[in-house]
């Protein structure tokens, strides 16, 4: 079970803060008594069978310090107690210092299949020579990996089963309506002891524990300890809803603060390595970000909504399906993109080879495209760069401009700024000199050296454009701009307010 260990501050550890507020007291109404169940015992036993003990071991490599010299060896009288000891203890010690000895791990996972098809996590088996999966009634079976997915921390073992008689298997739930207050059950084999049951309600959902754009965690308080890594998360009608992967806690072992990946997610990835035995992932070629309110009203949009395209990959699925720069995606595949946050998984979960519908704000009006979903792995493979030419001498030297609403100070793009600030052959556009502390510019963390592309969807390459445009904003009473900026390559929106 993988864990994040909080920082001690004195004597405790800091887990979460309880803010208590004063507040009348309500008077709960009756429960129904379905929502509270008497027992869970009829269930569990129905689901013990679908639960395995998952064991591993692999070579581990140890660093040890340099041991005595074999001329250090005592002198001991032949066939002494101690001299099979002794020959042991020095003799491990030769070498470089490095020492291998097999260790072995201990994980839960259950069967998807009747065939014999198995999900655990990755770091359960991560590294293993052998698996053994140990089935309710102790059955030992060896474990064939069929794929992994480290992104997620997904895995799937095929078994055979014992007398080719099918295995009993979970029933899929439907991650995305499970509610945060549900109950949910979890079955593992925490610390070695073979199987356990725990149970607790969802506490949250859509959690992440890192930087990755693919995590979706379902928390829960159910008792999740080390062996729990891959088990089954039930809901109340007994189908899986979450595979159990990590826990937050100062000591290792349960805080009430467990996550599981959903179901939809991990039953997707298990098709896909059943098939192709890896994991195939959507991709459509763009580069994008927040809408904000700043931006919503640049773009006449009522609200913050969808993802705004920075970049378009040439010839990659986007650009195929005639998306561009400046489009605003408020649809994917049916389903509509509130924000930057569950985005990218709306395209990774995506069938690879399938077309999408997707609708897009673009001059002041929604439209739909079809665009047919590529792989990430042609992401790598397709080259971005630009290709240099030849520099083209510059007449004189550009004159700085102040544009005073922003708080910049502008200058043409010049073979001298170029190669102050390294930009490429092919950029052109007006770069910023100089931010002026406090002004809107400096809000959006602008800095000199940024390429102003566009204002107000409009090209510009030099600085009395940009004046012009803002001017002219300035006098259609809106209270921002909106400027399209490139740093190092990296392009990206940014809506600053209006100086008054």
């Amino acid at each position: 079970m993988k864990f994040v260990e909080f920082q001690r501050v004195g004597r405790t550890v800091a887990v979460a803060a309880a803010i208590l507020v004063a507040s009348p007291v309500l008077t709960p109404a009756p429960a129904d008594a379905r929502d509270a169940p008497q027992s869970f015992a009829d269930m569990v036993e129905k689901l013990m069978p679908t639960v395995v003990n998952i064991t591993t071991t692999q070579v581990v490599t140890q660093q040890q310090q340099q041991g005595p010299r074999l001329g250090d060896r005592p002198q001991l009288p032949p066939g002494s107690p101690f001299e099979e000891l002794f020959r042991d203890f020095f003799e491990n010690r030769r070498g470089d210092g490095q020492r291998q000895r097999r260790g072995t791990s201990l994980g839960s996972g259950f069967i998807i299949d009747g065939d014999g098809y198995i999900i655990t996590n990755n770091h359960v088996i991560q590294g293993a020579e052998d698996i053994t999966v140990i089935l309710r009634d102790d059955t030992q079976l060896k474990a064939k990996l069929i794929g992994t997915d480290p992104r997620v921390d997904v895995a799937l073992l095929k078994v055979e089963p014992p007398n080719k008689k099918p295995l009993p298997a979970v029933r899929w739930g439907d991650s995305d309506k499970a509610r945060v207050g549900d109950w949910v059950i979890a079955i593992g084999n925490p610390f070695g002891l073979g199987h356990s049951v725990t149970a607790g309600i969802v506490s949250a959902r859509g959690r992440s524990l890192s930087e990755s754009s693919l995590e979706d965690y379902l928390q829960t308080d159910a008792a999740i300890n080390k062996g729990n890594s891959g088990g089954p998360l039930y809901n109340a009608d007994g189908e899986v809803v979450g595979v159990n992967t990590a826990i937050y806690s100062p000591t290792g072992t349960n805080a009430g603060l467990a996550f599981s990946i959903p179901s939809n997610t991990v039953k997707q990835i298990a098709e896909q390595l059943r098939e192709f035995g890896r994991v195939r992932r959507g991709w459509i070629g763009v580069s994008y970000q927040s809408v904000t309110d700043d931006i919503a009203e640049s773009f006449g949009l009522e609200k913050p909504r969808g993802v705004l395209v920075a970049s378009v990959v040439a010839d990659g699925p986007a650009a195929k399906a005639g998306l561009k720069r400046n489009d605003i995606i408020l649809g994917f595949a049916g389903r509509d993109v509130a924000d930057i946050r569950r985005f990218p998984r709306m395209v990774a979960e995506a069938r690879v080879g399938s077309t999408v519908d997707i609708a897009v704000w673009r001059g002041g009006k929604q439209e739909m495209l079809k665009l047919r979903i590529g792989e990430q792995e042609e992401a790598e493979k397709q080259n971005v760069s630009a290709q240099g030419g030849a520099k083209k001498p510059e007449a004189d030297q550009a004159v700085p401009s102040t544009v005073e609403q922003l708080g910049l100070t502008l200058q043409r793009v010049t073979d001298q700024l170029r190669e102050r600030y390294g930009l490429s052959d092919q950029v052109k556009g007006v770069v910023i000199a100089k931010v002026a502390p406090g002004s809107p510019a400096a809000e959006k963390q602008l800095q000199a050296g940024d390429v102003i592309l566009e204002v107000d969807q409009k090209p510009v390459t030099t600085p009395a454009e940009v004046a012009e445009i803002v001017n002219r904003v300035v006098a259609q009473k809106k209270r921002s701009v909106l400027l399209f900026v490139e740093r190092q390559g990296d392009p990206r929106f940014a809506a600053l307010r209006l100086a008054k």
